[in-house]
């Protein structure tokens, strides 16, 4: 789960990230920012939790995530980013985001448990709301199909993913199969059986066992997947 979330995360590895909630979700989280190079302080109200995780991340706090002052005390608003893990309380999952806007961290995480958890958090002033139930129904909605392979989207309609080579591409070069034109998204590279990845060029030929990294729009490589065509 931390590999999968992470990925929508877009901080270099200088910035330090305040991780509240050490649950399942936050704890993941955390400890794969910690992996990519990020100081990370983890805070949560369970001292179990708290032990579990002290020896992982860069700092691990028992404390009230919702009281401004202890907050104040522990340097979180030097932190460059937050992310609101919090679990099955909502009122606390709030609060914290209302202390993190009170102490003006420029970019606000939160797990968001419905839309209306996720509506509220952003008018409170949250930057970026996650629902990792719903991304992962999806994602293995997307995968059990068997049409793709792995599969990552963005916010704004936007997918990166790897698939098996539509059987339209098989012994075409990506010239010759004007797979932009017709299907409205872009190869960015091909991965073949023992052999090094490849970056897509026109004069690139597909081969039935290659792997593809595509992207575009969520619905158009859904149906580059499928293989069907624009001019069907």
């Amino acid at each position: 789960m931390g590999r999968i979330f992470t990925e929508q995360f877009a901080f270099s590895s200088s910035d330090s990230v305040v991780v509240i909630g050490l649950g399942r979700f936050g704890g993941a989280v955390a400890q794969s920012l910690v992996r990519l190079g990020h100081d990370v302080m983890g805070i949560d109200r369970k001292e179990d939790l708290v032990q579990v995780w002290g020896d992982r991340l860069t700092h691990a706090v028992q404390a009230d995530s919702t009281n401004e002052n202890v907050m104040l005390q522990l340097g979180v608003a030097d932190f460059s980013h937050a992310i609101v893990a919090i679990g099955s309380d909502l009122a606390a999952s709030l609060m914290t985001l209302m202390v993190l806007t009170e102490l003006g961290i420029k970019d606000i995480w939160v797990k968001a448990m419905s839309p209306e958890h996720g509506q509220i958090a952003q008018r409170i002033g949250a930057h970026h709301i996650i629902y990792p139930e719903a991304h992962m129904g999806e994602r293995v909605a997307h995968l059990i199909t068997g049409r793709m392979i792995d599969f990552i989207e963005f916010e704004d309609g936007f997918a990166i993913a790897k698939i098996h080579a539509p059987a339209e591409t098989h012994d075409k070069t990506l010239a010759e199969a004007h797979v932009r034109s017709r299907f409205g998204v872009t190869i960015v590279g091909v991965k073949r059986a023992n052999q090094d990845f490849q970056h897509a060029l026109p004069e690139t030929r597909i081969r039935p066992a290659d792997l593809l990294i595509v992207s575009g729009p969520t619905r158009k490589i859904e149906e580059f997947a499928a293989g069907k065509r624009k001019d069907r």
